[in-house]
């Protein structure tokens, strides 16, 4: 039999580091642009982040406290996804830093800005591929036993992608060509999308 560590998560892992959020890895991230009423922006990643459907597209990302994305996505009722790819990993990680809702995170990882066609938040110009959102809805989280928790989803409909040219191929998107990293576990760790890592497997008719 194999020898298992078991716990119940409410009364504590027993480990130096919480090994739920390295379980559920690799996470794509949510670097997330918004803009305030007042039009300031804002830019910030976010580890709890997917895609959800097809048509229309939906993706969504969980904040966990009200943070100025969630605040400025709820009152505009708009936001932009941009791809986070190796290149990218230290401005990234700049943009995270907890700081005043009046700085700009654009500033702190030396990026620039790039307007977007239907909404108001830009883009990261440095980002190879960006869709533009509109709000369709923010969920306040909740237990199993329906008490809610310091956290909210907040899903959008892609309205609008950007791809840059160079990573389609015979009109195929390269995804392992962008070199994009994903969120694993612990304080810090990463992994990063190379093709050699990639492999394919054809669903049973």
């Amino acid at each position: 039999m194999t020898d298992l560590h078991s716990y119940q998560p409410a009364k504590g892992h027993g480990l130096k580091h919480d090994p739920f959020n390295a379980i559920i890895a690799p996470r794509p991230i949510g670097w997330i642009s918004s803009c305030d009423a007042e039009g300031r922006v804002n830019l910030a990643p976010y580890s709890f982040f997917n895609a959800f459907n097809y048509h229309p597209p939906l993706i969504g990302f969980s904040s966990t406290t009200w943070k100025d994305t969630v605040a400025n996505i709820q009152r505009t009722g708009e936001f932009v996804w941009n791809l986070v790819t190796m290149d990218l990993a230290q401005a990234m990680n700049a943009t995270s830093a907890s700081v005043p809702h009046e700085v700009d995170e654009f500033s702190l990882g030396n990026l620039t800005k790039l307007d977007s066609e239907l909404v108001k938040p830009p883009r990261v110009a440095e980002s190879p591929v960006s869709f533009e959102c509109k709000l369709s809805e923010i969920i306040r989280l909740k237990g199993a036993d329906g008490v809610e928790v310091d956290a909210w989803l907040t899903i959008g409909e892609v309205v609008m992608v950007h791809i840059d040219k160079r990573l389609i191929e015979d009109g195929v998107y390269q995804t392992a060509a962008a070199r994009p990293i994903v969120r694993a576990g612990r304080r810090g760790d990463y992994f990063e999308i190379r093709p050699d890592a990639m492999f394919e497997m054809v669903r049973p008719a």
